[in-house]
């Protein structure tokens, strides 16, 4: 082989190589909505860059749209994980609820103690409406071809003859299970943000945090819609409430309960899978993080309150910044 014709395939290998690291954010990205979980969706995309790089080169050089392939073993080993995850979380204990993101800008990317680190893969995970958290809640409730279906047409695009390959049904069928998965999104009513938007979001949860740092139950009810509730997950390795607290009055409680058990807790708003949230820190730890659903008029209808410390690997680091 000539110096000129070694020096051509290298280029093309180097193509090839930046084309296939360049799909990791899409694939993370499909992976998180896919799951629920960061880690378990770091874990898929790395099992399919492994059966990627097991191929020979030939095979490889074989493969038309390596975008595509990715794409495929990606979606049939979430697939796969999301058939084990429900036996897996009939023995969680307590309620299990998907696993918060922080937005880029409010947490250190890879520095500490002077070091650069990876970039985490949360950085790699666009905040949008398909991860606010009452979003992911619904995917939870679908089975694990509905979710495959759904997360691949409606919010990626795919089409159906392409989610056919991954999901091994026919593209009619592909196309059933994205409707079934539709009338429950429909169902669920899944709050939307107020009508001021995000802001109106953020001012509602201010006064949730100025309410709860005050012990001034009467207000926290008064923000509460009276059929609201909240969730808790502690995975059985912190304290947690296991089930659902029902009820503006009993949440209020609860909280002031928390208030009074912890002193010295830290209250922080942060973006939360995309929209305005709470964290809380203690000794300058984060402990829970919160994610809010509202209702219609404004109030708080849902609280996600994530305290596994399992799922709280990306906010460790948080930027502590100004309140």
């Amino acid at each position: 082989m000539t110096s000129s014709s070694t020096a051509h395939s290298a280029d093309r290998a180097d193509r090839g190589l930046s084309l296939i690291v360049g799909e990791r954010r899409r694939l993370t990205n499909l992976a998180y909505r896919l799951l629920g979980s960061l880690v378990e969706a770091e874990d898929a995309v790395q099992e399919t860059y492994a059966r990627w790089y097991a191929m020979s080169p030939q095979r490889q050089e074989a493969i038309e749209s390596p975008g595509a392939w990715l794409t495929t073993v990606a979606g049939r080993i979430c697939l796969d994980v999301l058939g084990s995850a429900r036996v897996r979380r009939e023995r969680y204990v307590g309620e299990w609820v998907p696993e918060p993101l922080p937005d880029r800008t409010e947490w250190f990317s890879g520095r500490t103690g002077g070091g650069d680190l990876p970039d985490d893969p949360a950085d790699r995970v666009t905040l949008d409406e398909s991860v606010n958290m009452a979003f992911l809640v619904v995917l939870e409730s679908m089975t694990p071809a509905e979710r495959v279906a759904f997360v691949l047409h409606d919010v990626f695009r795919y089409p159906f003859g392409e989610i056919s390959d991954i999901v091994g049904r026919t593209p009619a069928a592909c196309r059933q299970l994205a409707a079934s998965a539709r009338r429950r999104v429909r169902s669920a009513q899944v709050p939307p943000l107020p009508a001021a938007g995000q802001a109106g979001q953020a001012g509602l949860v201010r006064h949730f945090k100025e309410a709860w740092e005050a012990k001034d139950i009467e207000a926290l009810v008064g923000l509460l819609d009276p059929d609201a509730t909240m969730a808790a997950d502690g995975g059985g390795l912190v304290g947690a409430v296991l089930h659902p607290v029902e009820g503006s009055e009993r949440i209020a409680a609860y909280l002031i309960h928390i208030a009074d058990k912890a002193p010295g807790l830290t209250l922080l708003e942060r973006t939360v899978n995309g929209v305005p949230g709470l964290v809380a820190q203690h000794s300058g730890v984060t402990v829970t993080v919160a994610a809010f659903g509202l209702t219609d008029d404004g109030r708080v209808s849902r609280i996600w309150a994530v305290r596994n410390p399992e799922k709280l690997r990306p906010w460790i680091a948080l930027r502590p910044g100004p309140e």
